[in-house]
C-alpha cells in the first residue's frame, strides 16, 4: 500500500469506504424517522422515496464546510480514490447533490476534483467566465428547487482567459470572432467595477466577476431569492488558484 493511502487511512474522513458507511448510517436514521436538522426534515418531507445518497442531505452551512474540507484534502494531495462502481446502482434512481457549482469551463479547473467529490455530489454548470445567463439561472433553480440542493458556489479562477478578453475589449477595443464578443461584453461590468481598486487589476476583475454573480443569484426572483431569504439556500463565491489548487472563499 502506498504512503498516501496509509495517510488516508489514518483519518476516517479520508477513508475510501466513507461513503458506504455514511450512506448506511443515514439510511438507518431515515428509516427510523430520525431527523437531525430542520433542513433534513424539510428534504424528507418533499421526497417520495429515500434519496440515493443520504449523506448528501445537509444544511447550507454543512454543505459549505464539506466543500472546504474536500478542497483541503485536494490541496494536501490526500484526495479520496475515485470509485465509479460504488454509487452506480444508487444513482440510477435519481440524484441529490449537496452543492451546485457555477464554474468556468477552463480545462484546468475541475470542481469534482478540487473539492474531492464523486459522481452525484456536485451539480455543476460550466461556462467560460462563470457568468449568469437565463439558461444558467434556470439550471441552478432546478437544482435548488427540485433537487433541494442547499448551496451554490460561483467559482472563478486565476488567469481566467474570459476576463482577460473583457479587459482587452475595454482597454484596446479588441474585437473577437463569432460569439466570443458576447462573452467578453457580459464580463465588462466586472472589469469596470475593478477599476481603481488597490492591487492587481486582473485579479480584482476576476473576484468582482464572482461577487457580481453571487449578488445576482441571491436577488434572483422568484425562486432563488425566496430560498435565500428563507435560509434554505446559501450562495457563496470562491477563486481557484492554479498554482496551489486552493479555493479562496470570497
Amino acid at each position: 500500500m502506498c504512503e498516501q493511502c496509509d495517510q488516508k487511512n489514518e483519518k476516517p474522513e479520508q477513508d475510501p469506504g466513507k461513503r458506504r458507511f455514511l450512506r448506511l448510517a443515514a439510511a438507518s436514521a431515515l428509516a427510523a424517522g430520525i431527523a437531525g436538522t430542520a433542513g433534513r426534515t424539510a428534504f424528507a418531507a418533499n421526497t417520495r422515496h429515500h434519496p440515493p445518497l443520504p449523506e448528501n442531505i445537509m444544511t447550507p452551512d454543512e454543505a459549505l464546510d464539506r466543500l472546504v474540507e474536500g478542497n483541503e484534502r485536494y490541496v494536501a494531495g490526500k484526495s479520496t480514490p475515485l470509485d465509479f462502481s460504488e454509487d452506480r446502482a444508487a444513482l440510477v434512481s435519481g440524484q441529490n447533490p449537496y452543492a451546485c457549482i457555477l464554474s468556468c469551463s477552463d480545462s484546468r479547473v475541475s470542481p469534482e476534483f478540487c473539492f474531492d467529490e464523486q459522481r452525484g455530489d456536485l451539480f455543476v454548470a460550466r461556462v467560460a467566465g462563470n457568468y449568469l445567463t437565463t439558461d444558467f439561472v434556470a439550471t441552478l433553480e432546478y437544482a435548488a428547487a427540485v433537487l433541494h440542493t442547499p448551496l451554490i458556489m460561483v467559482l472563478g479562477h486565476e488567469s481566467c482567459g474570459a476576463v482577460r478578453a473583457a479587459i482587452n475589449a475595454l482597454d484596446k477595443n479588441e474585437q473577437f470572432p463569432g460569439h466570443i464578443q458576447t462573452m467578453a461584453s457580459a464580463l465588462l461590468p466586472a472589469v469596470r467595477a475593478a477599476k481603481g481598486m488597490p492591487g492587481n487589476r486582473y485579479d480584482n476583475a476576476i473576484k468582482m466577476n464572482v461577487i457580481r454573480n453571487m449578488d445576482k443569484l441571491r436577488k434572483q426572483p422568484p425562486i432563488l431569492s425566496k430560498l435565500v431569504a428563507d435560509k434554505k439556500l446559501l450562495v457563496v463565491g470562491g477563486v481557484y488558484s492554479l498554482k496551489t489548487g486552493r479555493v479562496e472563499l470570497i
